[in-house]
Formats: structure tokens, sequence, C-alpha cells
């Protein structure tokens, strides 16, 4: 076996350790991307997040997700969400690699064919850059001359107001808000110490609301 390299950030392992500890908080996320109807008390399976692949000269490279898993409802779906923070056409490709790592996980027969079943899949944004796409697009040209879309739904969490996401039950977007203040205090006129305190509180008051209204728990507030 050649060499493996594995690939994360600091974002990840914040976003794994969000879902490891604080699993349920991805429900109304998925409700929001996917439209679902989800009501909460479903049961979710994570799977390995760990996918290797074959590159030139025998070694293998270990892709690491952010996170895979499968929500057991009326209809049992797969899911699969990444936490970025920049975007260009690479991150299109790993997303169509992790899928189809994913999808490999489970073929099926259908007759005389093989059934390979992509996730529902998702990009997370988390910084304030207003050209980061709302869709992730990529065109499948087949040897038989059709052409198939691939698209990936993606989620700008600087998009959302506080107000939108205290109704919405985003409190899982809470930690990542502070990341607006990244590029303002770049320009000229910073934000004062105050104005990024004030807005830390009225986190912190959602937050608390949150708990209060018992949509988290103890230790999901802790944690957040």
């Amino acid at each position: 076996m050649g060499e493996i390299r594995i690939t994360s950030t600091p974002y990840d392992d914040v976003f794994r350790t969000l879902l490891n500890d604080c699993s349920g908080l991805i429900i109304p996320v998925i409700n929001e991307v996917f439209g679902e109807t989800y009501s909460g008390e479903e049961e979710i399976v994570f799977s390995v997040n760990e996918h290797f692949l074959n590159q030139q000269g025998g070694n293998e490279e270990e892709r690491v997700t952010d996170t895979s898993f499968k929500i057991l409802g009326e209809e049992t779906k797969k899911y699969h969400l990444e936490c970025q923070s920049s975007t260009d056409h690479s991150m299109l490709v790993r997303m169509f690699e992790y899928d189809f790592q994913i999808g490999m996980t489970k073929l099926k027969e259908e007759g005389q064919y093989l059934e390979l079943e992509f996730p529902k899949s998702c990009v997370m944004y988390i910084t304030g850059n207003k050209k980061l796409p709302k869709e992730l697009k990529m065109r499948l040209k087949l040897q038989n001359g059709e052409s198939i879309e691939y698209k990936v739904p993606t989620v700008r969490v600087q998009d959302y107001s506080l107000e939108e996401i205290e109704e919405r039950k985003l409190v899982l977007f809470l930690p990542f808000l502070i990341l607006r203040y990244t590029e303002k205090l770049k320009n000229k006129k910073r934000p004062t110490e105050e104005e990024i305190s004030k807005f830390y509180e009225e986190m912190i008051k959602v937050l608390n609301k949150s708990y209060e209204k018992k949509e988290i728990n103890e230790g999901e507030r802790i944690i957040l």
C-alpha cells in the first residue's frame, strides 16, 4: 500500500464534534435544506466517514467526509453534509467522489441493472462571502451521448439572521456566526469590541431561549 494522506480542517473538526455530541441538531438543517418535515424524534445513524481513493502510482488517499448518515423515519434516507469556508471547482469534484463512494456501500440489483443511489448532499458555507454559490452543478456526459446533471444545494450560514435561526431552530449555525466579523475586521472601519460583544450576547440569548423552550437540552447548550 502506498502513502495514505488525510485531509481535514479545523472547521471540519468543529462541525464533526458538534454532530457527534449534538446529533439531533442536524434535523432542522435537513428540514431547511431539503424541505423535509422531520419532527426531531427520528433516529440518526452515522456512517463511516473515511473513504479510500486510488491515486496515480498505486498510492491511496484517504478522503474524510464531514458527515454522512441515515435518518430512520417512515422512509430511510441517506444524507451527506460538508462544512466549507470557501469554494472552487474542486469542491464539487470532491462531493461527487464522496457521494459515489457512499452509494457504493450498498449497491442494489434491479433486474439486469445494478443500482447505485447517491445520498442527499449539501455544502454548508460558514463564511460571509456573497460570491458563494447557492447551488453546485456538474454535467456528466455519458458514453452513449446522454448528459446527466449532478446538483448539490448549498446553505450559507451567514445569510441567516438571529431571528431566522431562532424561528427555524437552526441553532447548529450559532458557533459559526461570529465568523461574519472576519472580513469586517480587515476594513478600515473596523467593528468595535462593543459591537462584537453585543452580537455575541444576542447569540447567547437565542441559545438560552432554545433551551427554555426545550428545543435543546443542557448538554447541547453547554457544547454550543
